[in-house]
């Protein structure tokens, strides 16, 4: 009998708090009007819409939605330590968190977080044709001459997984995991909000 080594975890929650999102979807509205250092940054890079990634590192303290959706990531991040079975002296703590609008068709190539512990986004709203977020197998490099898997191989097995979250949405991941946003093929922007805890 087949037994599972060295299992790579994503946490996955539903966080039910409709007038949060809707606070949350002002915040970033309203940042990406009024951020234009962060404007800047995102044409000069070439992402398609707004992130506050290189320009603004105190929004939890800026602004109080974003506090409150702190304190629901600081308890889920403490919980998927433990399920990791990190040997921990604290709980993990905040290091970065940033809001993104990405425009319909927009995309981000694949990577991880380097000199974090976890990373994660929280969905606010994700219209119809919205990119899907993909994760890659950390062991493919080294596949060599591994056979192509079938379709039907359950889920633990593939070389990508690929989750269509909702609103309210919250995915955790360790932070060397790399991963991708698809290209879109909607118009309307997704709003998210990402973060990484150290």
């Amino acid at each position: 009998m087949a037994r599972t080594l060295f299992a790579t975890l994503l946490h996955e929650a539903s966080i039910d708090a409709p007038a949060l999102l809707l606070a949350l979807a002002h915040s970033i509205r309203t940042l990406a009007q009024d951020d234009f250092a962060g404007r800047r940054w995102s044409r000069e890079h070439g992402y398609k819409g707004y992130t506050s990634y290189a320009s603004l590192n105190d929004l939890p303290h800026r602004d109080p939605a974003i506090a409150d959706l702190r304190r629901i990531l600081d308890r889920h991040a403490a919980a998927f330590a433990l399920e990791l079975g990190f040997d921990l002296k604290r709980k993990p703590r905040l290091d970065s968190l940033w809001v993104n609008s990405l425009k319909g068709g927009g995309h981000h190539a694949a990577h991880i977080h380097p000199q974090s512990m976890l990373s994660g986004t929280f969905y606010v709203e994700v219209p119809a044709g919205s990119g899907d977020i993909r994760f890659e197998d950390p062991r493919l490099p080294m596949m060599m001459a591994s056979p192509l898997r079938r379709d039907d191989a359950p889920e633990m097995l593939r070389p990508f997984v690929t989750v269509s979250p909702q609103p309210g949405t919250l995915l955790l991941w360790e932070s060397w995991l790399r991963h991708e946003v698809r290209p879109g093929t909607g118009r309307a922007e997704r709003l998210s909000i990402s973060f990484n805890y150290a």
